[in-house]
């Protein structure tokens, strides 16, 4: 959006970062280091911050060797072009990730990936072990233990512990960007409590919206799929390419993308769903009398090879695997009692969508794919399964088991999976964003997941470090002060009595909670979201009589549940140690701690 001399801007800020994930917490951070008065924004509610960051494992990677890590990095781009001072960077930035750790994240001793699984230093844990420096690599966390938003919680924290110089917007999704007629960025136009306001930004803008993942028009334009379900965050819609697009920027890796599940980066379906649990799957689900089909009701890949971040091995190289509209799993009785069994989450949803039928015509029909393919598929199975050999795909052999001959017959439908992309603007290596003619525009910036530098396959732990390397090096930059502030320009010469000097309020404010006599609170950050508040009610034998959940930023779905159900199961058991929330493990231990922390503080 082109401003002029006209323009009026209801608040002025030296940097405006938008988005607060991983990346963004990252840039505020170092640009209010830097002296900078910041504006943090983002479209998520309080407690919905956080975007992928929030919901990955939390392993950062990391490299021993800066020779060997550039010849993995290389081999991961299979011979995709790659701007060599960006590969730098990254090269340079993963091998000095603990340093970054100690210096930036106040963690002396970082915990190897290696040793949560128990193996020894020397074992290569690469997703691509075949690649020449993939020895070199491994992935870092702050503390045992994944999937716990430990890193999420250390940024956030230092966004809030820098609060006197940044600014905080929940659901306050950015609209366009404000351009002076010559292409500098100088601000961003952001909606807030349904008004439409005019932010000055002195330094620069930092772009860190995250990918496309919930937005089903851009997957199917730039991935070419027709549906993904997320596994991350339910806030990243691709606003990032379109303001990127508004400003003339130039795109890169706009088709790349990662995802995770069983198989092909499969999940089980289910009706309405919005985000798909993360699950590496179960032998059950390519070991029997069960295959998968497409969408003619036949089998189109080798059930038991596992996919690498999503993508999967085709005669010597690495692709994205096909995605057909309606997948299915396909098996009979036998296979349907040893599903059945399964009682871990979320083995316990394979069967929730099931559909039953008497006869393989009866279940194509219900299938909506032709019964005499599934028919000649399913006899195909039966005839490699004696045989001993997938003639097809070549299964393992001890994989395959003959369909029984009469039914009933099932089959489980399912979805694919993304668990971010790397689609957005052209980025260099001091994080400035470029247009076409891969020059900077200027005060623009880009870190994180929108405009990632992988170029193709992804290694496990790369994004995590991209939002700490680039977006110290986007807020740095950005907050650096800049010798053409003043020509807002010829034209808008008067711009200063145009720019609101009242401070706009921020979001994070200090929470105070009243307790009564017996009564304790307690708090956690070892859930998922963000701090979980509880306040404790005993009597004077110290029984827990109420637990209150004053403050809680979990999951919707199996999140809440846990949020709603413990607190019952605790009154009820008198203990703290009760069951976990089947799907809510993350949950289930941050209510326990804040739970734990209250009755701590009874005398």
């Amino acid at each position: 959006m082109i401003v002029n001399k006209n323009t009026y801007y209801d608040a002025s800020y030296d940097v405006v970062v938008l988005g607060f994930g991983g990346a963004g917490a990252t840039a505020a951070r170092f640009a209010a280091d830097d002296g900078a008065k910041v504006l943090l924004v983002d479209s998520a509610p309080e407690g919905h911050e956080g975007g992928n960051t929030r919901y990955a494992a939390e392993l950062v990677g990391y490299s021993s060797s800066e020779a060997d890590y550039r010849k993995y990095y290389e081999g991961l781009a299979q011979h995709f072009e790659l701007d060599s001072e960006v590969e730098t960077t990254v090269v340079h930035g993963i091998t000095h990730m603990k340093e970054y750790f100690k210096k930036y994240l106040g963690v002396d001793q970082p915990v190897s990936y290696k040793t949560i699984l128990g193996l020894p230093d020397d074992a290569i844990d690469a997703d691509h072990p075949d690649l020449p420096g993939a020895k070199s690599y491994d992935m870092i966390t702050l503390k045992p233990g994944i999937f716990n938003a430990s890193l999420w919680n250390v940024l956030r924290q230092n966004v809030i512990d820098r609060s006197d110089n940044i600014d905080v917007w929940y659901s306050s999704p950015v609209e366009h960007l404000l351009q002076t007629p010559n292409g500098k960025v100088v601000g961003a136009q952001i909606e807030r409590d349904h008004v439409l306001l005019n932010i000055y930004a002195k330094n620069g803008v930092v772009l860190a919206t995250g990918g496309i993942e919930n937005n089903p028009e851009k997957i199917q334009d730039y991935i070419g799929s027709y549906k993904l379900i997320p596994l991350g965050t339910l806030y990243n819609q691709g606003k990032g390419i379109d303001l990127a697009h508004e400003a003339g920027a130039d795109m890169w890796h706009m088709s790349m993308y990662a995802a995770g599940g069983m198989q092909q980066s499969f999940a089980f379906y289910e009706p309405g769903m919005k985000r798909a649990p993360f699950y590496m799957g179960n032998p059950v689900f390519y070991t029997g009398s069960i295959f998968t089909v497409g969408d003619d009701g036949t089998r189109y890949f080798k059930e038991d090879q596992a996919a690498r971040e999503g993508y999967v091995e085709n005669h010597g190289s690495w692709y994205k695997p096909l995605n057909p509209i309606k997948p299915y799993f396909v098996f009979d009785q036998k296979q349907y009692d040893k599903i059945s069994e399964l009682k871990d989450f979320p083995d316990n949803k394979a069967l929730n969508s099931v559909i039953k039928a008497d006869t393989v015509a009866e279940l194509a029909d219900k299938m909506g794919v032709t019964a005499e393919k599934l028919q000649t598929t399913i006899d195909e199975f039966n005839f490699f399964a004696q045989k001993g050999t997938d003639y097809a795909f070549h299964r393992a052999p001890e994989t395959l088991t003959e369909f029984s001959a009469t039914g009933p017959y099932y089959a489980t439908p399912l979805v694919q999976t993304i668990g971010w992309s790397e689609a957005g603007p052209r980025r260099n290596a001091r994080a400035e964003i470029l247009d076409p003619d891969h020059q900077p525009i200027p005060h623009l910036y880009g870190a994180g997941e929108l405009g990632s530098n992988m170029a193709n396959l992804y290694q496990g732990g790369s994004d995590l470090a991209d939002c700490l390397i680039f977006g110290k090096i986007a807020g740095q930059n950005a907050a650096h002060p800049k010798d053409d502030v003043e020509d807002i320009s010829a034209e808008t010469a008067d711009h200063e009595q145009h720019i609101g000097h009242q401070p706009l309020s921020s979001d994070l404010k200090s929470e105070k909670y009243a307790v009564g006599p017996n009564q304790y609170l307690g708090k956690s950050d070892q859930g998922m979201g963000d701090e979980i508040v509880v306040r404790v009610t005993v009597d004077q034998q110290k029984n827990i009589k109420n637990v209150e959940v004053l403050k809680q930023a979990e999951s919707d779905d199996y999140g809440l549940k846990a949020i709603k159900e413990l607190p019952q199961a605790m009154v009820k058991a008198n203990t703290v140690d009760v069951d976990a929330v089947s799907g809510a493990s993350n949950t289930t231990r941050g209510l326990k701690a804040a739970v734990k922390d209250a009755l701590s503080k009874i005398k």
